[in-house]
């Protein structure tokens, strides 16, 4: 049995729909919640989420199971600035089976590259995700 890592493919469509997502105009926050399908051996799309905030957002990932998050969040600088970075977030519970782990541990750089994201986050327990912890994570990118 090798121990080496399943790196999954994406989903051409849901490259396809992160290609857009990134260029999206629309002012609120919104979210990409995306699996691996074990199967296909391929990240794909779970749900879309428009105007939704961290505490819903927590509230849709899966307490056992690993998500990868695309989210689009309204920052609020110090200095009264608005941006509205995109957040990838990796939700990776303690608790979850360790093959899981492993296909999304594999797959997550092929993802980060996919849709081309910076400000890269990983979460051990959904209840993490806060509006708090998430300002604090892009308070070190300027």
């Amino acid at each position: 049995i090798s121990d080496s890592l399943v790196v999954c493919e994406v989903d051409p469509e849901l490259k396809e729909k992160l290609r857009k997502f990134r260029f999206r105009k629309e002012t609120d926050n919104a979210a990409i919640i995306m699996k691996v399908d074990k199967d296909r051996q391929m990240v794909v799309l779970e749900e879309e989420f428009q105007n939704i905030s961290p505490d819903e957002l927590k509230s849709e990932l899966p307490e056992r199971q690993p998500r990868f998050v695309v989210y689009s969040y309204k920052y609020v600088h110090e200095d009264g600035r608005v941006s509205y970075p995109l957040c990838f977030i990796f939700s990776s519970p303690v608790g979850c089976k360790p093959e899981q782990q492993m296909m999304y541990a594999g797959s997550k750089n092929r993802l980060v590259q996919t849709a081309e994201l910076t400000k890269v986050f990983e979460i051990r327990t959904t209840d993490d995700l806060t509006e708090a912890w998430l300002q604090e994570k892009l308070s070190f990118f300027r």
